[in-house]
């Protein structure tokens, strides 16, 4: 039976509608309740603690409509503590994750081997520092814009976001904003010349430490695809440094890709273009 439940029902805003399909929510907002949940549930209990992994399966399409949250405690120690947390509508679950969370301590003694890559955020004049949500800021070949037909193109690429608030009325957390701009690592990874033709069924976030505030960056860091099943990752990143890493795998949507070229998302900054 699960530890904690949450009765009440959260329904997806307008801000929530994926680019897929206008009855389906999109993958951040799924991410974000589902990290608001487990969140919930560690900070009563084990507010020493800190995230270190998010794993979302999104196994249904989340529809437009109420959802609520269930919360179970699947281990608990001195160090670590592992909570799972399934989103559900009438029809049944939808959504799941898994989180761990560690308690943090000294680094250990030595050097290893990191890779000296660092991710750059886009300058200060081109997107200063804030913590209202707007249309994501995008690095391709065409450097950094908030015009997403700049960036219909083969190149590897950025994307900067300042994550909204996941329930209307609460201040969004860090932790909330990196677990719910986790999932723009399909955007980021899977858009090309044909605009985004692969729908994520997972995402899974790394942490080794939470953001700055709640402005996250990802940068592409590899993409394999065989038979139509894509395996792509990022590192995530703020003003600050690398933060983490996310994965995701995908499968070839061609029949309702979504050509990006089209999109004037910089026409209303209320826009979130979850995909």
């Amino acid at each position: 039976m699960p530890d904690h439940e949450q009765p009440d029902a959260i329904e997806p805003l307008a801000l929530a509608r994926s680019s897929w399909s206008d009855e389906q929510a999109h993958g951040v907002a799924v991410a974000g309740a589902l990290g608001r949940a487990a969140e919930t549930v560690v900070r009563r209990q084990r507010p020493e603690l800190v995230p270190t992994r998010v794993t979302v399966d999104l196994f249904t399409p989340t529809r437009m409509a109420p959802a609520w949250t269930t919360t179970e405690v699947v281990r608990e120690s001195g160090r670590l503590m592992l909570v799972d947390v399934v989103l559900h509508q009438e029809a049944g679950p939808t959504a799941r994750a898994s989180t761990l969370w560690l308690r943090p301590s000294e680094d250990a003694p030595g050097e290893t081997w990191t890779n000296p890559d660092v991710p750059e955020a886009p300058p200060l004049e081109v997107a200063p520092e804030t913590d209202e949500p707007h249309v994501p800021f995008i690095h391709s070949g065409a450097g950094w814009s908030q015009d997403f037909r700049e960036h219909q193109d083969a190149e590897r690429k950025t994307y900067w976001n300042t994550a909204p608030s996941i329930v209307l009325g609460e201040p969004v957390t860090p932790f909330q904003a990196v677990a719910a701009s986790a999932d723009g690592t399909s955007l980021a990874a899977n858009w090309g010349t044909a605009g985004v033709q692969h729908i994520n069924a997972d995402v899974t976030l790394t942490l080794s430490r939470l953001p700055v505030g709640v402005t996250v960056g990802l940068r592409t860091l590899d993409r394999v695809e065989h038979d139509g099943v894509a395996v792509s990752s990022c590192t995530v990143f703020d003003r600050h440094g690398k933060v983490g890493t996310t994965l995701v795998t995908s499968m070839s949507n061609t029949r309702r890709g979504i050509d990006m070229g089209g999109k004037r998302w910089e026409d209303d900054p209320r826009s979130e273009p979850g995909v």
